[in-house]
Order: structure tokens, then C-alpha cells, then sequence
């Protein structure tokens, strides 16, 4: 089982001042492990960061708002997330993971803690697609409650799974920008193909976030600029960011946060295209109620 390294523990200030209400989309609370134990199934064991540290670090960088993505390591028990959500004070909201077996009861018990979506992982090194009758049955569980639901998915598999995305019946978000790899340029078979969900399916949203994860160059990750903008061309009410803190399974180039912030004001001038990303599109999926 892997370990994943620690996040940088001193994260630079952003020179760019968030607007309030300002929303990391994707962020992680993992552990303390003597609270809330990491799953015995999980494929890594990322360090401790707990909603002190999380919310420590959004308020150093500008951030007043937050979806916590709950991850694989903690499996189904979204005991750590949820906790985390009630000590926000409404600033937070999660999306879930959910097991076979789960009951309209406790869905409507997620929903009363702040879950607004389910997240479903499809990519092949952390397992592949999910069971998909299970998948078919929780999306259609989730539609009455006005939830969405979140793929950690490669764009390289879009080809593969083009007809079950457009069938589904609530809005859908393909993590990390499709996982593309930067390197291999805008005209890439994998990205043309996302970039033509983004415009052709209203139900598809994308978060413009992990630029280390997409990048070829490395710090200070510039080479993922332009795809974060051609997808916010694509679909500018349907894009989200997040810092994906505390950035579990880095190989290389651990990033720092104040470096994430600026990097996105770096990509997107236009005051107000950050309004629409950070702000007015994750008020509209998380916060409409």
C-alpha cells in the first residue's frame, strides 16, 4: 500500500486577493486516523489533514467557501467529511461516496449534513468503472434530491463511455480537467473529445483543477494554462476549481497552494470569468438551497 507524501507545510501567500465567497470545489479532509480510520480496503494512506488544517489553509489563502470531495481512502464512511461540514458553518458542502445498500433514509441523512452529489471513480489505476448496476441505481436514487455526481474519470475513456454520458439524468463533473496530459498538446484526441462533451451535453460540468497532475513541464505548471481556458470557452457556467487539497498520490512537484491560486488568476484576467468559476457556478450546484 502506498503512502502519500505530506502537502507543503508553509503554503505561500496569493498575491491575488479571491472575491468573497470564493469556492475551492475540490478538497479533501483526511483522518485525524484516530477519529475517523482510514478504510482497510483503501489503495493509499495519505498523511492526516483534518478540518482545523483545511480550514486554516483557506483562510490564509482567500477562500471563504469549500466542497469536500470525500476519496477513496476513507471508502464509504463519510463520517470525517460530514463532521467537517457541521463545524463550517455552512461555508462547506460535500460530495459523498456511497455503497451498495445505501437507503433513501440515509441519503436524505447526507443531504441534511450538507452532501450535495456522489463521486463514482472509473480510472483504471485506482480500480476502473464502478458496478455499473449499482451506479445506475444510486444516479437514479440521487435525481429527487437535486444532487449530482462527480467522476474521476480520463478523457481518454470518453470514446468508451460517450453513450452512458449523455444518458445520465443529473449533472455530471469529470474531475482534474480529464486527467489530460499536457504535453501532448490542445489538439490531442482526448482533450478534443472532452472539449466536445463541455459544448455538446448541458449536463456536463469539469473542474479546471490539478495542473500538476496534467502537467508535463512541471512547476510552476504554466502548461496548463490553456487547457483550463479552453475549457472555460466551452462552458463558462458549467467549470469549477479547487485547489485538490491536500494533493494525494503527487509523484512529483508537490504544489503549493498560494502558487495554485495565483496560477489560476494568472489564466483567467478576466475579472469576470473568476467571478462565474469560483463563485457564481458552485453557488448555483452547491448552494441553491
Amino acid at each position: 500500500m502506498k503512502t502519500c507524501r505530506a502537502p507543503v507545510d508553509h503554503p505561500s501567500k496569493p498575491a491575488w486577493t479571491p472575491p468573497p465567497l470564493a469556492c475551492d470545489a475540490h478538497c479533501h479532509v483526511f483522518g485525524p486516523a484516530d477519529r475517523f480510520p482510514y478504510a482497510p480496503e483503501r489503495t493509499y494512506t495519505p498523511p492526516d489533514a483534518g478540518f482545523e488544517r483545511l480550514s486554516a489553509l483557506h483562510r490564509h489563502l482567500g477562500l471563504s467557501r469549500a466542497v469536500l470531495v470525500q476519496a477513496s481512502c476513507h471508502g464509504s464512511d463519510n463520517s470525517g467529511m460530514l463532521d467537517a461540514i457541521a463545524r463550517s458553518g455552512g461555508a462547506y458542502r460535500g460530495v459523498a461516496m456511497v455503497k451498495p445498500g445505501v437507503t433513501d433514509e440515509q441519503l436524505r441523512a447526507l443531504h441534511a449534513g450538507g452532501v450535495r452529489g456522489i463521486r463514482f471513480n472509473f480510472v483504471h489505476h485506482l480500480g476502473g468503472a464502478p458496478d455499473m448496476g449499482f451506479f445506475h441505481e444510486a444516479l437514479a436514487r440521487i435525481a429527487p434530491l437535486g444532487w449530482h455526481v462527480v467522476l474521476h474519470f480520463d478523457a481518454e475513456d470518453i470514446p468508451e463511455h460517450r453513450a452512458l454520458l449523455d444518458a445520465l439524468p443529473v449533472p455530471f463533473i469529470i474531475d482534474h480537467m480529464g486527467r489530460v496530459k499536457a504535453g501532448e498538446g490542445l489538439a490531442q484526441p482526448a482533450f478534443v473529445q472532452l472539449l466536445d462533451l463541455m459544448r455538446r451535453n448541458p449536463k456536463a460540468w469539469v473542474k479546471v483543477s490539478g495542473p500538476e497532475r496534467i502537467s508535463t513541464a512541471g512547476v510552476p505548471f504554466e502548461d496548463a494554462m490553456p487547457y483550463s481556458r479552453a475549457l472555460a470557452e466551452s462552458a463558462p457556467d458549467r467549470v469549477l476549481w479547487g485547489t485538490d487539497f491536500p494533493h494525494p498520490n503527487i509523484a512529483r512537484d508537490m504544489p503549493d497552494d498560494g502558487w495554485l491560486v495565483d496560477l489560476f488568476a494568472k489564466t483567467f484576467p478576466d475579472e469576470a470569468m473568476r467571478r462565474r468559476i469560483l463563485v457564481d457556478n458552485p453557488s448555483r450546484l452547491y448552494w441553491a438551497d
